[in-house]
């Protein structure tokens, strides 16, 4: 057995790897929508420590251990990442603290538990409060001033900083052909969300640092992007207005390579042996599209990754079982 020493000490540089390898999207992310980001990441870390602490003092568990193993924050980083840009201070602190209360400690901690944390968190409040969640700004955001007062809500905050994303415009849509949306809808840029596509390209040089570092594997972000990319392809329709977006539409709109690299590849909710990573994955991105294209939200990966964690025992049993069968 390895001492726990051993193991702490891998996790916290786990834990960095992954926030280091967050950077270019992050500041993708700042160049697209401005300080928002920044706000959120600071409230989401800030509230991830503190509900961390709290819930540990109670557990009468000491706190220098796991505060500095790095999960909290890395939940909340990717949490922040995920939120729109601007929302109300209270929605961030009230997804940080389910992610940390319902989504880790209630099963006992890091280690532990069933559901993505940073995912379960998002989906809570993306549920509770769904007005405020598809309040995504337009290109470039707000001043730092001005983005203080739409967060914490003093002052006169800005007036039309709100657009409809790519995804929600698509899912909408009843008329206009795939090109007419590209040229007129300021929403869409070259070949997926105005900027976001961007945003995908840098998570995903972030997603190859991780690889290339091996702290993930390939097989859930092979399989999601896979997926995603194969069934979105089987069932688009060119430039038709019923169309549902071309495969690299959907690969680099909304949360796609976030989701790829940064959630997926989360090691205590998902699979642990190497085909269930790729069949966890390949779910995800099915879902994704699924939810994208005939549910109520305009991007799934959240909700595609909760349901994938419900099936992973499942998943597990079935590669076991194949392994056995396979075995000389």
């Amino acid at each position: 057995m390895q001492p726990l020493e051993s193991v702490d000490t891998r996790l916290q540089q786990a834990m960095k790897t992954v926030l280091l390898a967050t950077l270019p999207g992050m500041l993708a992310l700042f160049w697209l929508y401005g300080w928002g980001v920044l706000i959120n990441l600071l409230l989401a870390s800030a509230g991830a420590l503190v509900v961390e602490a709290a819930v540990l003092h109670l557990r009468k568990r000491a706190l220098k251990p796991t505060l500095s193993d790095g999960s909290a924050l890395v939940s909340a980083t990717l949490l922040a990442l995920a939120l729109p840009p601007y929302c109300p201070w209270w929605l961030t602190v009230s997804a940080v603290a389910s992610a940390m209360l319902f989504g880790k400690h209630l099963y006992g901690g890091v280690g532990s538990n069933p559901f993505n944390p940073a995912m379960l968190g998002f989906a809570l409040v993306m549920v509770t409060f769904p007005q405020q969640m598809t309040q995504w700004p337009a290109a470039h955001g707000m001043d730092l001033w001005g983005g203080l007062q739409q967060v914490f809500g003093f002052g006169h905050a800005p007036d039309a900083w709100v657009r409809a994303t790519a995804l929600d415009s698509l899912r909408i849509n009843k008329s206009l052909t795939m090109d007419e949306l590209f040229s007129s809808n300021q929403a869409f840029g070259h070949f997926g969300g105005r900027g976001v596509e961007w945003v995908n390209l840098a998570f995903l040089a972030g997603g190859a640092f991780l690889l290339q570092r091996q702290v993930i594997s390939w097989h859930a972000p092979v399989g999601m992007l896979a997926s995603l990319f194969i069934i979105s392809l089987l069932r688009w329709n060119g430039s038709g207005s019923d169309s549902n977006g071309s495969p690299l539409f959907h690969l680099l709109s909304g949360a796609s390579m976030l989701g790829a690299f940064f959630i997926v590849t989360e090691p205590v909710s998902g699979a642990k042996a190497p085909g269930g990573r790729l069949l966890f994955g390949t779910g995800v991105g099915l879902l994704t599209y699924v939810i994208r294209t005939w549910g109520g939200y305009p991007d799934g990966v959240a909700f595609a990754v909760l349901l994938m964690n419900l099936g992973v025992p499942a998943l597990e049993r079935l590669v076991a079982t194949r392994q056995e069968r396979t075995a000389p």
